[in-house]
């Protein structure tokens, strides 16, 4: 059964999308010429939406919600770098462009714009004061500083590094890269230029660094190498991708999927060139076996990896908990699922569960669902087997390279599929 409008928000990467790549607002009884503030409330909220991460559908699925609301005709199209909105009836439309920069994730301002976003559908609040909330959210300040965030950088990757199978080097190891990494992105962001180019030059500082960490501790330098960028391998973008192409937004999920596979490249030529400076200098990195960790450090990795997404996203502490239960059920989801029924079907599993919580979550405290779906999703997606696959590429190992490949993209289908179908057991609630 197809949702009405705006419930988007209750389930940010599940809700079904709308048949039309442009979704129409526009009612009998419309006027043809849309008030100011009306106009300037849609063009901030959509960009808000964008800039927090919200998925193309969202986005458009909660402007034609609020545009019948508003009694504003009106079509939208978003992509992944721009939206574009079509005011007034079809005879005398006013077109206006945003060009934007993909859009990260950042849960906290995300769920105080929908709240916004919810106070103007119920008449609580006027487009002009909605307008001036959403500046107030956009100014203000990020909810977690500088040394939070890079401790959280360190711990994820860290975590990431347990997941792989690392040793207490190689745990080590990887959080000390992630926080390299972390303190490298600090450097990068007052410059664009140097922004476009960290994961590449990220990747061959992490490589160099684990090579040398290989010579003087015996680390396997290629999985502490992937666990300390894990944070910059787009495995969410790949599944976003999916989920709008599910959601016939092909224009959108062809530009984010074609987006994460040339990040994919960069990563993997940074590691290339990394490994290769490092070798010539230090010589071959030895090859070492990790040595097995106790079986409670996967439940500490499990703790760390939610609390640390907690930061990263900017989401509130009040949801923490209720993170880590997500992404407890969804780990554990995914890993029965595939010992049943193979990876692939696992990823199903695990993702179906992140959906249903994500959706139970938001029907009973009125949150947005992307609070835990987002870091529920993050530990299921398959962004080390991607890098796998582009190492394997540009070694030339085409065999196993597009088998890796093949793999990725059915987990990631997998995944989408999986909040597809929470989505139809569980519908999002819509707002009152």
């Amino acid at each position: 059964m197809r949702e009405e409008p705006f419930s988007v928000f209750m389930g940010p990467l599940s809700t079904p999308g709308p048949v039309l790549e442009s979704p129409c607002a526009t009612l009998p009884g419309m006027s043809a010429l849309p008030a100011e503030d009306d106009v300037r409330f849609l063009v901030h909220f959509a960009q808000a939406l964008h800039d927090y991460g919200s998925a193309a559908h969202q986005v458009e699925d909660a402007l034609a919600g609020l545009a019948r609301r508003l009694n504003v005709p009106a079509q939208f199209l978003a992509t992944p770098t721009s939206i574009i909105f079509s005011f007034g009836n079809l005879a005398e439309q006013r077109l206006q462009l945003l060009r934007l920069e993909p859009g990260e994730n950042d849960l906290g301002r995300l769920a105080r714009t929908i709240e916004v976003g919810r106070a103007v559908l119920h008449a609580q609040l006027t487009p002009a004061a909605a307008t001036a909330r959403l500046e107030a959210i956009g100014a203000a300040a990020p909810l977690y500083g500088a040394l939070p965030t890079t401790v959280a950088f360190g711990l994820s990757s860290a975590a990431a590094a347990r997941f792989l199978g690392g040793g207490g080097f190689e745990v080590a190891a990887a959080a000390g890269i992630g926080i390299l990494v972390r303190v490298l992105a600090a450097l990068c962001a007052p410059f664009p230029g140097m922004a476009r180019l960290l994961p590449a030059v990220a990747a061959a500082l992490a490589s160099a660094a684990a090579v040398g960490l290989d010579h003087a501790l015996g680390t396997q330098h290629y999985l502490a190498t992937v666990a300390g960028i894990i944070m910059l391998i787009p495995g969410l973008t790949l599944t976003v991708a999916c989920t709008e192409l599910a959601n016939r937004h092909l224009v959108a999920g062809t530009a984010r999927l074609s987006g994460a596979i040339v990040t994919l490249a960069m990563l993997v030529v940074g590691v290339a060139l990394g490994v290769k400076v490092a070798s010539s200098l230090l010589g071959a990195p030895p090859a070492v076996l990790s040595s097995a960790l106790p079986s409670w450090t996967l439940v500490a990795a499990l703790i760390a990896a939610p609390l640390a997404f907690t930061v990263l996203l900017d989401a509130e502490l009040r949801d923490a908990p209720w993170i880590l239960l997500t992404c407890g059920l969804g780990y554990g989801g995914m890993q029965l699922g595939a010992r049943a029924l193979g990876p692939e079907l696992g990823a199903f599993v695990g993702s179906f569960i992140v959906g249903l919580a994500g959706t139970l979550f938001g029907a009973l405290l009125r949150r947005p669902t992307a609070i835990v779906r987002v870091p529920g999703l993050l530990l299921l997606v398959p962004g080390s087997m991607a890098f796998r696959g582009a190492t394997a590429l540009f070694d030339l190992q085409m065999d196993s390279g597009l088998q890796i490949f093949v793999r990725v993209l059915l987990t990631a289908v997998a995944l989408a599929a999986g909040l597809l179908v929470a989505s139809v057991v569980k519908p999002a609630r819509l707002f009152d």
